[in-house]
């Protein structure tokens, strides 16, 4: 039976000869579909890593970015947005990782697969704009305000908040 081939795992071998030895590597590999909100990276995206592993003692140092395509709909408007994020990384492996600190070093191998996992579900935009100046979604006929102008005007004050119109602050 062959096993499938993991494109995220890599072997440290080489540098875990030497101690402070490094070199650059780069994956471009396609991963399962991460979601936060409304916001995703589609299923079979490619996913770029591209870090310096450097060799430590007891272990290696992966130093570097990832970046990957995303997707969702701008909060304001709900017109369908794509973009690329970019994450910084930094993640050490050991044979005998600490939780929540360190990650597992299998022998004379690394997985950078859930530190791309972890840096797109971080960087994945939560309430994304198409622009920074988007005007929404008019409240009461509901065109598209950056679009088409419409004639509705603000919409009517709910009566529970009337009491706070007369409220004024003082500036000193």
């Amino acid at each position: 039976m062959v096993t499938p081939r993991r494109p995220f795992v890599v072997s440290v071998a080489d540098l875990l000869r030497r101690a402070g030895s490094s070199r650059l590597e780069v994956v471009d590999a396609p991963m399962e579909e991460l979601q936060v909100i409304d916001t995703r990276m589609p299923g079979g995206s490619p996913v770029h890593v591209e870090v310096r592993l450097e060799s430590l003692n007891e272990g290696a140092v992966a130093k570097g970015v990832v970046e990957a395509p995303w997707a969702g709909s701008c909060r304001r408007c709900l017109t369908p947005i794509t973009g690329t994020l970019r994450s910084e990384v930094l993640e050490v492996f050991e044979a005998q990782p600490t939780e929540g600190e360190t990650l597992l070093l299998d022998g004379d191998r690394i997985d950078l697969e859930p530190v791309a996992r972890e840096a797109v579900l971080l960087e994945l935009p939560i309430a994304p704009l198409c622009k920074d100046d988007c005007l929404g979604l008019c409240p009461t006929c509901g065109v598209d305000r950056n679009e088409v102008d419409c004639d509705c005007g603000d919409a009517p004050v709910d009566p529970r908040w009337g009491g706070l119109e007369g409220l004024t602050f003082d500036d000193g």
